[in-house]
C-alpha cells in the first residue's frame, strides 16, 4: 500500500509541475490539496479492506476535511482561469525567471507534494498496527469534528466580510474595516489556519493510538505542515501590512493563529 501511495505521489509530483510549465499558472498543487490525502487515506484502508474501524473513521473524517475545503476554494474561484494564488505573482516580481523556475519545481510541485504525503501517513501507521478502536480513537474523532467546525465558521465569517468589503467598494463606498476583525478573528488573525493544522495533527494521533505510542516518525506530516503555515502566515501579513497599515495595530492585539482573548490596542 505504501508503493502504491508513493505511486501516486509520483505522478501527482509531475502532473502538477507539467501543467504548471504549460499554463503558467502555479496553483496546480492547491487545487489538487484537498483531494490527494483522501486518496491516499483511501489506498490504506483499502489495504485493510475497508473492515478496520479506525482506518474507515479517519477516511471519513479526511473526505470531509476534503469537502469543506474543496467547496471553499472553489466558491473563491480557484478551479477557474486565471485562480492563481496571488502570492506567487507578488514573489515572481521578486525572482528572476530561473529562480522563480526553481521555486517552482523544489517548493511548490515537490515540496507540497511531500507534505501532503506525509500527513496522510499515519494512517500507514494505523494499517500497521490494527487494534481495536478505543476510546481514544472516540476522542480524536470529536476533536477533529470540532476543529472541521471551527475552520467552517472562520471560512463563513471571511467569505461574508470580503462580500461585504466588494459590495461597499462596488456601490463606491468605504468598507468601515478593510480586512476581518470580527468573530473568530477578534481572537486569531488566522483562525482558519490554526483549525487546519490543529486537525492534521489530530489525525497523527490517530497513528499513534494504533500504535499505542506518540513516538511515531508519522508526526513528520504534522510538524512540516505546522512549518509551512508558519513561513506563509509571516509572507501573507508582510503583505497585508504594506496594503493597511493599520494592520500592524492588528497584530499587537489579536493572536496569530491560536484563538486567544485580544490584548487592548496601543494608544
Amino acid at each position: 500500500m505504501l508503493v502504491v501511495s508513493l505511486g501516486i505521489f509520483a505522478g501527482v509530483v509531475l502532473v502538477t509541475w507539467l501543467l504548471s510549465l504549460v499554463t503558467r499558472e502555479y496553483s496546480w498543487v492547491d487545487r489538487i490539496w484537498s483531494l490527494v490525502p483522501i486518496a491516499y487515506v483511501a489506498v490504506f484502508a483499502a489495504g485493510a479492506g475497508f473492515a478496520d474501524a479506525r482506518l474507515d473513521v479517519l477516511l471519513v473524517l479526511v473526505a470531509l476535511w476534503g469537502a469543506r475545503l474543496t467547496f471553499n476554494f472553489a466558491r473563491k474561484g480557484g478551479y477557474a482561469p486565471g485562480g492563481e494564488d496571488y502570492r506567487w505573482a507578488i514573489l515572481r516580481e521578486r525572482m528572476r525567471p530561473w529562480q522563480f523556475q526553481v521555486f517552482n519545481f523544489a517548493f511548490i510541485s515537490l515540496y507540497q507534494n511531500v507534505i501532503l504525503l506525509l500527513i496522510s501517513l499515519p494512517a500507514y501507521t494505523a494499517l500497521r498496527h490494527r487494534t481495536p478502536f478505543g476510546i481514544a480513537d472516540v476522542v480524536l474523532t470529536v476533536v477533529f469534528l470540532a476543529l472541521l467546525a471551527g475552520e467552517t465558521i472562520a471560512d463563513q465569517q471571511q467569505w461574508n466580510f470580503q462580500r461585504h468589503k466588494h459590495a461597499e467598494l462596488a456601490a463606491g463606498r468605504e468598507p468601515a474595516r478593510r480586512f476581518v476583525q470580527t468573530g473568530l478573528f477578534r481572537y486569531s488573525r488566522h483562525p482558519n489556519f490554526f483549525f487546519e493544522q490543529a486537525q492534521w495533527w489530530v489525525v497523527f494521533g490517530f497513528g499513534a493510538a494504533a500504535a499505542r505510542s506518540p513516538w511515531q516518525w508519522t508526526v513528520a506530516g504534522a510538524v512540516l505542515l505546522t512549518l509551512l503555515f508558519l513561513g506563509s502566515t509571516r509572507f501573507t501579513e508582510s503583505i497585508s501590512l504594506s496594503r493597511y497599515p493599520e494592520y500592524a495595530d492588528y497584530q499587537r492585539r489579536t493572536s496569530a493563529q491560536i484563538p486567544w482573548r485580544p490584548r487592548h490596542s496601543s494608544p
